[in-house]
């Protein structure tokens, strides 16, 4: 499996080919794919993904052949480091993140503490 690299986050070849099927399969989502972090979760704080048309002020922009990762300014020292990938198993289908920031993780891997 091979990585594009970026200097905050890393998307797996899966993640990336992910984001851009379903943007080019529903063109309204345009080319902006958000990553962040808030408080909640069985964990203490949960991911969260969505395709997203604006961009902030303080967001940190990963650019990519087709489209953008948007990390914003709070989730970024939280994900810094990170790999974002796309499994599909017999579970379902998912967006997970290998964080080496996070020091425990729920067993769903959806919510971590730091």
């Amino acid at each position: 499996m091979s990585d594009i690299l970026s200097q905050s986050l890393t998307l797996t070849d899966s993640a990336m080919s992910r984001i851009a099927n379903v943007m080019s399969a529903n063109e309204e989502l345009g080319t902006k794919f958000r990553v962040y972090v808030t408080g909640g979760g069985c964990s203490g704080f949960q991911y969260g993904f969505k395709f997203d048309s604006e961009t902030a002020f303080d967001d940190d922009i990963i650019d990519f052949d087709n489209f953008s990762v948007l990390l914003d300014s709070m989730s970024y020292p939280y994900l810094y480091g990170s790999t974002l990938d796309f499994i599909e198993d017999l579970s379902g289908s998912k967006f997970v993140i290998k964080n080496p920031n996070a020091k425990t993780t729920c067993g769903c891997g959806e919510s971590f503490t730091i």
